[in-house]
């Protein structure tokens, strides 16, 4: 009988076990704790319109300013540019600098005044773009023992501050306070202090008000007159005061008289300019130090860099810094900075500043008096931002005999009588 066949037995091959799963475990740990907080980051993107901003190009300006430089290194200020693809790369100088050197590589200036403005604007042969888009007074900042030796001394007034408060503002009659600068005794009426002591801080008073002593002379530290277009300002109102309420060369046609005056005004105003070797840009930093009322009693500032100051202040103390003061003078200056676009890339920082409302609601909040719907220098938005801030907001003074600067022609040869400055090193690119 034949044999039966054998049944075939399957032997499967062994399997190798790598890990054992467990139910419900498909996604790992530490990506379950992350999903939460990607998701958000997700929605807040859209929510923003940011969903695509790694994605933009990033446009840099290069611009030449000088104090205004302030406005564009705020962070807020950046993070509102870039929403709008752009950066600005600052590079600072005063404004007198700006207008006489090189434009080179450049696509926009910020020159704090007219002035300045004016001297850029000839050199350009391109359709130019440019903006005001707000004004700032000129103010002597000074610290409250020396503005009430200035009360005094029968040269400034206090502005009125709310209940007990102590004011932060003071006007100065500056034909009177000229008088403090020259050096020399008054008329008998006038508390400049007597022979040695003439125009000295304790031979006004300083001593027998405060229990201290300063025996050195009342003067304005400015910066560099060749440089900046503060001290050029500050130097107009000297000129105008000491023309008699009027702007020198206003009135004369003939070069000779002309000549004439320029020199008998630049002679007159000169023993008030200080020039201590200080760069443009650097009285706001030495007056807000906290050695400022060491270094300068008196200093000549923009009314934003003090209101900017103060804001900031009450932010993080909680109260006006009162130890620093402003004294408004009288006849006073409004400074006018401009923004010009010297380049395609320029042109549109210059329109962006001119139309975004978020950047002009800044520029209030950094104390400038904005051009509102083409509003003056008296803006009641700033003023109602400080008070909202708990600051007191500075009064209008009442005499309002505003300085007029020179022709540019005159102004720049009060300016280099004056600074005795160097010729100019001029480029028209």
């Amino acid at each position: 009988m034949p044999d039966e066949p054998r049944p075939v037995t399957t032997v499967e091959e062994p399997r190798l076990a790598t890990r054992h799963r467990r139910p419900g475990r498909q996604v790992p740990r530490h990506v379950v704790v992350a999903l939460p907080l990607a998701l958000a980051g997700l929605i807040s993107l859209l929510v923003t319109g940011n969903t695509l901003r790694p994605f933009e190009t990033i446009t840099t300006i290069e611009a030449r300013m000088a104090s205004k430089s302030d406005y564009f290194r705020d962070p807020e200020v950046q993070r509102l540019l870039l929403e709008h693809g752009i950066r600005v790369d600052v590079h600072r100088l005063g404004s007198r600098g700006i207008a006489t050197q090189s434009l080179k590589g450049m696509d926009a200036v910020f020159p704090s005044g007219q002035p300045a403005a004016k001297l850029i604007l000839d050199r350009q042969t391109r359709s130019v773009r440019s903006v005001r888009p707000f004004v700032t007074p000129l103010v002597l900042a000074t610290f409250r023992d020396y503005a009430e030796t200035l009360v005094k001394a029968g040269v400034a007034e206090r502005q009125p501050a709310e209940g007990d408060a102590k004011t932060l503002y003071y006007n100065l009659d500056m034909r009177e306070f000229t008088r403090l600068l020259d050096g020399k005794d008054g008329p008998p009426d006038h508390r400049d202090g007597e022979e040695e002591k003439a125009d000295h801080w304790n031979g006004i008073g300083y001593d027998a008000l405060t229990g201290r002593s300063n025996s050195g002379r009342v003067l304005v530290r400015t910066s560099n007159v060749c440089e900046s277009n503060s001290a050029g300002t500050y130097l107009s109102i000297l000129a105008f005061v000491a023309n008699g309420n009027s702007t020198p060369g206003a009135e004369h046609t003939d070069e000779t008289r002309l000549a004439a005056e320029v020199r008998d005004v630049g002679r007159k105003i000169k023993p008030f300019i200080s020039l201590q070797g200080m760069w443009a840009d650097e009285q706001a930093d030495s007056y807000f130090s906290d050695i400022g009322e060491s270094i300068a009693p008196i200093a000549v500032l923009y009314e934003h860099q003090y209101l900017a100051h103060q804001i900031a202040h009450h932010d993080k103390h909680g109260t006006q810094d009162d130890t620093r003061v402003l004294l408004y003078p009288t006849p006073y200056a409004l400074t006018e900075p401009q923004l010009i676009g010297l380049t395609d890339e320029g042109d549109r920082l210059v329109r962006l500043i001119e139309q975004d409302k978020e950047l002009r609601r800044r520029a209030m909040e950094l104390g400038f008096r904005v051009r509102f719907s083409g509003e003056d220098g008296t803006s009641e938005q700033l003023n109602a931002h400080l008070r909202d801030n708990g600051i007191q907001a500075p009064a209008q003074n009442t005499d309002r005999t505003k300085v007029y600067e020179p022709d540019l022609e005159v102004l720049e040869e009060i300016i280099d009588y004056v600074g005795d400055c160097d010729p100019p090193v001029r480029d028209a690119s």
